[in-house]
């Protein structure tokens, strides 16, 4: 129990504390705080750290997962300790009156293709008559390395990219506003310790930190011409949006399930064993109605693999890097995780609740995707969500 004034019900408990960046009104610069409720503790009067008066989770996350768990048992007693009301109420504050930031310093952004759903569903449209995975999507974690200097918080305004696209009965290209604009719905992992070695995918707990929600938008039609025969590249470049709450790790142990069964078995250096997984719930809204629930229990390829192989040649990783899983899809039609599968490439388009229809994003249209874990006692916890509403094209 919490001395501060729960609901029961509340994703934001004890079991959860996400960190985040946040500032006031009142002129101090951003700083790192945990969420609680509809409550954000300062952490930096709190417990008296300076490293959580920095603007960034950066510098905590570089002090090692012993000292992650040790704040983290810090930050539950305060909670739960009577006598610590006085301190903690002078530090707590609402949501409402707080202004969230980027809750890390991006370095490094790898964006993986782990989602067998995903993955066959995508070669079955851009592939017909072919095999749906190519030969080497069962045998490694497939990703490309993405922009991170365009990683924005959610709630930003994304601009809707141009660049040249071709169309099957055209001879030439031309160049314009995208007209195949799609959301994905991911989960993103942030490297809190660095390594200049490979990374083994049993020591990825000691340096991965938390997890946080994705929107890797998408020009597909951008990325149709321009992905021949390397990976995306504008039609990827111009935003991906990040949630404001980083979920530690530690919260996600009652979230642990095992990976789909792998065939063939992974060479030893991706060899996992064990609840390696994630039992997360993703919901993806657009303009406020539900399209799709796509489960991340069903990635085929789990962070500690994407981690061991992102690491494997000898990348180095800093704090905070990121990657990110790939587009979630499940195996029915309404799990799909972007309007590439939703709308079978725009063939079959989707309608909403309120009657209106899409293939594709339109401008003014609003993405929102959030996602719960379970947690003790058959509780669940929150991730938040990642939103972004999509702006017309410049010029």
């Amino acid at each position: 129990m919490t001395w501060p004034d729960l609901p029961p019900d509340s994703l934001f408990g004890i079991a959860n504390l996400p960190y985040g960046v946040f500032s006031l009104a009142d002129g101090q610069p951003p700083r790192v705080g945990v969420r609680i409720g509809d409550s954000v503790l300062d952490l930096a009067p709190a417990l008296g750290d300076d490293v959580f008066g920095e603007p960034s989770m950066n510098a905590f996350m570089a002090q090692g997962r012993a000292r992650w768990i040790e704040v983290r048992s810090q930050i539950t007693g305060l909670l739960t300790g009577p006598q610590h009301r006085r301190i903690v109420e002078a530090a707590l504050f609402p949501l409402s009156q707080a202004r969230l930031h980027l809750p890390f310093v991006p370095g490094d952004y790898v964006d993986f293709f782990g989602n067998e759903y995903h993955a066959a569903n995508a070669g079955r449209l851009f592939r017909p008559g072919g095999e749906a995975l190519t030969p080497n999507w069962k045998h490694l974690p497939i990703g490309y390395h993405g922009r991170s200097g365009t990683i924005v918080l959610s709630g930003t305004p994304v601009t809707r990219p141009r660049g040249q696209r071709k169309a099957p009965d055209q001879d030439t290209p031309t160049f314009g506003p995208s007209r195949r604009l799609d959301f994905e719905a991911e989960v993103g992992f942030v490297v809190g310790v660095g390594s200049a070695d490979p990374v083994p995918v049993d020591d990825f707990a000691e340096h991965v930190f938390g997890v946080f929600l994705v929107n890797d938008w998408s020009s597909r039609d951008l990325q149709a011409w321009e992905s021949r025969p390397l990976g995306p590249f504008l039609a990827k470049s111009f935003a991906t949006s990040v949630s404001p709450w980083v979920v530690p790790l530690g919260a996600l142990e009652h979230a642990r399930v095992s990976p789909p069964p792998r065939d063939p078995e992974p060479l030893p250096y991706l060899a996992d064993t064990g609840k390696c997984g994630l039992d997360l719930a993703l919901e993806v809204r657009l303009n406020g109605q539900l399209v799709a629930r796509p489960p991340f229990a069903a990635t085929y390829w789990t962070a500690a693999q994407m981690l061991a192989h992102m690491t494997v040649n000898g990348a180095s990783t800093r704090p905070g890097d990121l990657f990110a899983s790939g587009t979630v899809s499940g195996p029915d039609r309404d799990q799909g995780g972007c309007l590439l599968e939703l709308t079978w490439g725009g063939a079959e388009p989707l309608t909403l609740a309120d009657g209106s229809v899409r293939s594709w994003l339109e401008d003014g249209d609003e993405v929102a995707i959030g996602a719960t874990a379970p947690a003790a006692g058959g509780a669940r916890l929150g991730f938040g969500e990642v939103t972004g509403r999509i702006l017309p094209a410049l010029g």
